[in-house]
């Protein structure tokens, strides 16, 4: 036994500060760390995906149209843009919309259970009161 006890005193581990974990915390190096540059209050947040398009595939509930939206996502194997859809319960007040419409889906509050998007007509392109480059009249001289 005494032999045990002079071998163990012999292979004693010289003194370090970390043998018993008696450093104080203070003495360890801190990170690094940068300034905040960004200022809080005049970056706007992101706000993605608040409003979509799609095209009506069910009318016949009350007040609510289910819509189908379609979007070209990269495959996860494959990598080729492949068309994802999804089907989204949305908002109608006035029944307007029927089967085969197109329409735009804006974020709101939530309606229901599954209702969280209002549906709104969309405007064709010449609806927003431009006149198209084949619509606009001719000069004279040039027929």
């Amino acid at each position: 036994m005494a032999s045990l006890a002079s071998s163990l005193q012999s292979l004693k581990i010289s003194s370090s500060p970390f043998t018993h974990g008696s450093t104080p915390l203070s003495s360890l190096s801190k990170p690094i760390s940068f300034p905040n540059t960004r200022k809080p209050g005049l970056v706007p947040g992101i706000r993605a995906m608040k409003t979509m398009q799609g095209r009506v595939v069910c009318a016949t509930n009350d007040k609510t149209v289910a819509v189908e939206v379609t979007r070209l996502a990269p495959h996860p194997k494959y990598k080729r843009r492949v068309r994802m859809k999804k089907k989204y319960q949305a908002h109608d007040p006035d029944n307007v919309f029927k089967v085969g419409d197109v329409v735009r889906l804006e974020k709101s509050r939530p309606i229901s259970k599954t209702k969280s998007f209002v549906a709104l007509p969309v405007l064709k392109r010449n609806d927003l009161g431009i006149p198209m480059e084949s619509q606009q009249p001719s000069p004279p001289g040039e027929e």
